[in-house]
């Protein structure tokens, strides 16, 4: 039986497309390759394998990191070829069928089904196997961990595939969840509040028993990709990647947990979590948000072996500021999972767009094909109930023929279309944990947008008219003689026609953010302006993508924003994204700081850039958003 490829055969498939470059000079896993990688990933360049790692094993980093190779990695030209596959299966299983042999035409479809079922391994040893490590030998230093960012807790493990059970059920879960490396044998393991693995310890922890885990490391590029899918809890991850590759993953039994794990994996790390142990300080950790996610409290994970193939791979990816890594692997989810949302939830939505700015869960926009009054709304409210979509902070939904990619356009129709006293929706719910800006952990506000074109049912108010945006009156130079405070202005949307205006100002006072915004909103330079968006005056706001970056994770949307009525009746929408406080905010929880590169680690890497073998030299992304670090560490609290 020939044996299974792992990552070596994709690296060659990279290669051989142009896809990757390998370095193969000496580079430290203790945060050089991270900076390398924050270089190359922003600037759009290839997959990296750092050949010498110190380490036994070569580094694969940016396997995803670009759309072409995300679609390589799914075996696929295009990632909307998922999506076409998905709903002819769709179309094929839920089609009325009246005669018998109508019935027994699906059969076809439910064989193919069949096939893409996980199966047992029966080849003979496992490659994942070939090499076994029990013990005292199972160490992780044997592994290139990153360390990835200056104020991290320490290595992490962050491209791991986590395979639990449910103790009663059996029903396998697989997660990507990080793990920071305590010493040679435990780490954390970071199950969310919102996540099946964290049901899966709860429901171990009843029984006292230990619960058996075991983390893949590579193996077939699709299986990564899997274990971040937002399935159905009763949905096998190892279903969708059959499907994807159109052949089943076969599975191994470890050698010291009664779990099993892909046999072509290239590297297995076997073990157990205690749930009777007290929890451990995990974190902090620059996350995909692009600030540190703040220490808390997760169970402990024990290795018992380590087992890898002998041409093994160590998979690894860094998160930050985006665009990073990870932002193609939510863009194939956005792809991929438009289909079953529009067949199970909402069957109106024609495409959605989930922007990098975004971070997944921050912002989401649909486009729905409007036939009824009140449908927009009953949009935004399906999509808060829509799978892992529940997390989402702002929610937009317009017409069916916006295109969603094309944000001038989506901003255009908003502010058209969106009457601010009927068309807003605020409400409160579930966040994800990694949100740093609501009052309390995993629960903040949201805020839904109707930009839909109205119809006459729903035209419940007499119209209001906005005079004209006149950028000239609400230019910095106009406006800071009545507001000192303001340091910088951004009207690249009002001069296109749309009436947000973008500031950013210097905070001294309590609720400065809203304060200054309800006095912009009653000026006269404002009557034209539908929204006013605030920020901390640190960094320059002539960016677009980092202005709404650092709004959506900025805000919760109960406490942060505030609609203002000027002395014609006319609303304005005021959004405070500027850093909350203990003494100006009565914010009771430390505030992270943004992620940058330390001075040090940037100037080597900038000393060494032709021994990389790169090509031109690209500057380091962290200068741009050093000004946002408000003082040294992971967070603070004033």
């Amino acid at each position: 039986m020939a044996k299974p490829p792992g990552l070596a055969a994709f690296v060659a498939k990279l290669e051989r497309l142009g896809e990757l470059r390998r370095i193969s000079v000496p580079v430290s896993p203790h945060l050089e390759i991270t900076e390398i990688v924050d270089r190359v990933i922003k600037a759009g360049g290839p997959a990296l394998l750092f050949e010498r790692t110190g380490k036994e094993f070569p580094l694969l980093i940016g396997a995803y990191g670009s759309e072409r190779r995300m679609a390589l990695a799914l075996g696929v030209e295009r990632l909307t070829d998922v999506a076409q596959r998905m709903q002819q299966l769709f179309q094929q299983l839920t089609r009325v069928r009246g005669s018998l042999l109508e019935k027994l035409a699906i059969l076809p479809t439910l064989g193919e089904i069949a096939r893409y079922f996980p199966r047992r391994w029966r080849g003979g040893k496992a490659p994942c196997q070939e090499v076994v490590y029990l013990g005292a030998e199972a160490r992780l230093s044997r592994l290139p961990i990153l360390t990835c960012w200056p104020a991290d807790g320490g290595p992490f493990i962050t491209l791991p595939i986590v395979h639990t059970y449910h103790p009663e059920t059996r029903q396998r879960n697989v997660g990507m969840y990080r793990m920071q490396v305590f010493d040679d044998y435990t780490t954390a393991i970071h199950w969310q509040l919102h996540k099946v693995s964290r049901r899966h310890y709860e429901a171990w922890k009843a029984t006292g028993q230990k619960m058996p885990v075991a983390i893949a490391l590579g193996g077939d590029p699709v299986y990564a990709y899997a274990a971040t899918a937002p399935l159905p809890e009763n949905v096998d991850e190892y279903l969708l990647a059959g499907f994807l590759r159109r052949r089943p993953v076969e599975l191994v039994r470890c050698l010291t947990q009664p779990i099993e794990v892909p046999a072509d994996a290239d590297i297995v790390i076997e073990g157990y979590v205690d749930p009777t142990e007290p929890l451990r300080l995990e974190g902090p950790f620059g996350d995909h948000t692009g600030y540190y996610s703040l220490p808390d409290y997760y169970p402990a994970f024990h290795v018992t072996a380590i087992t890898h193939r002998r041409d093994a791979i160590y998979p690894a990816t860094v998160v930050g500021i985006p665009p990073q890594e990870d932002a193609w692997l939510g863009k194939a989810t956005e792809r991929i999972f438009l289909v079953p949302i529009r067949l199970t939830f909402l069957p109106e939505l024609v495409d959605m767009e989930l922007p990098v700015e975004g971070v997944f869960h921050n912002l989401a926009i649909a486009a729905i094909q409007k036939e009824y009054p009140g449908q927009g709304l009953k949009a935004i409210h399906t999509l808060w109930g829509a799978g892992q979509l529940m997390l989402t902070k702002i929610a937009i939904v317009v017409d069916a023929d916006v295109p969603l990619t094309d944000y001038w356009a989506v901003a255009k129709a908003v502010a058209d279309n969106t009457d601010l006293r009927t068309d807003l929706v605020f409400t409160q719910g579930p966040i994800d944990v990694l949100d740093h800006a609501c009052s309390q952990m995993g629960f903040g506000g949201k805020l839904g947008l109707d930009g839909t074109r109205k119809l006459p049912a729903e035209r419940l108010l007499p119209p209001l008219t906005y005079p004209p945006a006149m950028p000239s009156a609400l230019a910095l130079e106009a406006l800071q003689k009545d507001f000192p405070e303001l340091i910088e202005v951004n009207l690249r949307l009002i001069q296109q026609g749309i009436p947000v205006w973008i500031g950013s100002f210097r905070k001294s006072e309590r609720r400065h953010g809203l304060r200054l915004g309800e006095r912009l909103a009653r000026h006269p330079a404002f009557a034209g302006v539908k929204a006013i968006i605030l920020l901390d005056g640190e960094m320059p706001i002539q960016d677009l993508s980092d202005v709404f970056w650092r709004l959506a994770n900025n805000i919760d949307l109960r406490r942060d924003s505030q609609l203002i009525e000027d002395e014609a009746g006319r609303p304005h929408l005021i959004l405070d994204a500027s850093t909350k406080t203990k003494t100006l905010d009565d914010f009771a929880r430390p505030w992270p700081n943004v992620i940058v590169m330390s001075e040090e680690i940037i100037a080597r890497v900038d000393q060494r850039w032709e021994e990389y073998g790169l090509g031109a030299f690209i500057p380091s992304p962290s200068h741009k958003y050093r000004p946002l670090v408000k003082q040294e560490g992971a967070y603070f609290a004033k």
